[in-house]
């Protein structure tokens, strides 16, 4: 068989997350596609995917041999388009994934425009908090916000975003005055579960890097969710600044103990690899960083 072919039938299998996917993709029936796959892990003399019958995963031979065939096929790709006299028009099925927040704040006003930009990408958008596998779950590509040093996928940064102390005027009124960092042990602050450092909340002030362990009134898994109740008037919550950038600037909400300075977080736009990269997922990010170059959470 097509040493390349199977290559390209198999990275199919795996982006598009089903045999029946990658055959209507490559215009094939999936016993094509099986026996494509099939006769690659007999030649390499390797199980490359473990088949059920509800979903399809990568072993870890699989996963190697995806990333590196990738890479042989971005080679013929470049290769092609070095006497290409076009680039290809982004076209095709775009599957993003964003946190829930930042999806809904900022990126959904967007969508409009990326699609008129872009009329012959089909955007299919799918929100949640979970760290998603991209390659395992057919994702092209996500927003991911945090710190990339640890990721084996390949990012842009769009923008950062700061931790921010705050909390509601009415709030302030009713309870003791926080002076130092120590003061929030009086309080009964609004944790979001998900934050990494989980109770023991981070800052660098005017003696250094401090942190504080945090007694929560409430916990949630959604940011939405703590910065309405911090508005609310519910208790201290430490939230990005593309959260709450807005109610600081409008004062339903105060920072408190600006002296202090708790994480940046880069907010960053991610995919399996460099190479081989899809006509669309390049509109995707050059879209993203445009847009994201002066982002309104820092005015």
């Amino acid at each position: 068989m097509d040493r390349a072919l199977e290559m390209q039938v198999f990275c199919t299998v795996i982006d598009k997350g089903t045999f029946v996917g990658a055959a209507d993709a490559l215009e094939m029936s999936k016993a094509a596609i099986s026996r494509y796959v099939s006769a690659l892990e007999e030649r390499l003399g390797a199980r490359l995917l473990h088949r059920t019958t509800r979903k399809l995963s990568l072993t870890e031979e699989g996963r190697q041999f995806y990333h590196q065939a990738r890479e042989v096929l971005a080679l013929m790709d470049q290769a092609e388009e070095a006497v290409s006299s076009a680039a290809p028009e982004p076209s095709g099925v775009l599957r993003v994934n964003a946190p829930v927040s930042f999806g809904v704040l900022h990126l959904a006003p967007l969508w409009g425009a990326f699609m008129s930009a872009h009329p012959n990408v089909e955007l299919d958008i799918s929100l949640n908090d979970r760290l998603v596998d991209l390659v395992d779950e057919g994702f092209d590509a996500a927003i991911r916000i945090g710190r990339m040093e640890n990721s084996s996928l390949v990012g842009r940064r769009l923008a950062g975003t700061r931790m921010c102390l705050c909390a509601s005027p009415d709030y302030l009124a009713r309870h003791p005055p926080l002076r130092t960092l120590a003061d929030l042990a009086e309080h009964g602050v609004i944790a979001y579960t998900n934050f990494a450092t989980g109770n023991e909340w981070p800052f660098d002030g005017p003696d250094g890097h401090v942190s504080v362990r945090t007694r929560s009134s409430v916990r949630c898994n959604n940011g939405d969710t703590c910065r309405s109740i911090a508005i609310a008037g519910g208790g201290i919550a430490l939230q990005p600044s593309f959260m709450v950038g807005e109610d600081l600037r409008s004062g339903a909400l105060v920072e408190v103990l600006p002296e202090y300075r708790s994480i940046e977080l880069g907010i960053y736009v991610v995919y399996p690899t460099r190479k081989h990269l899809a006509s669309k997922v390049r509109a995707l990010i050059s879209f993203l960083t445009e847009r994201f170059a002066h982002p309104e959470w820092e005015r």
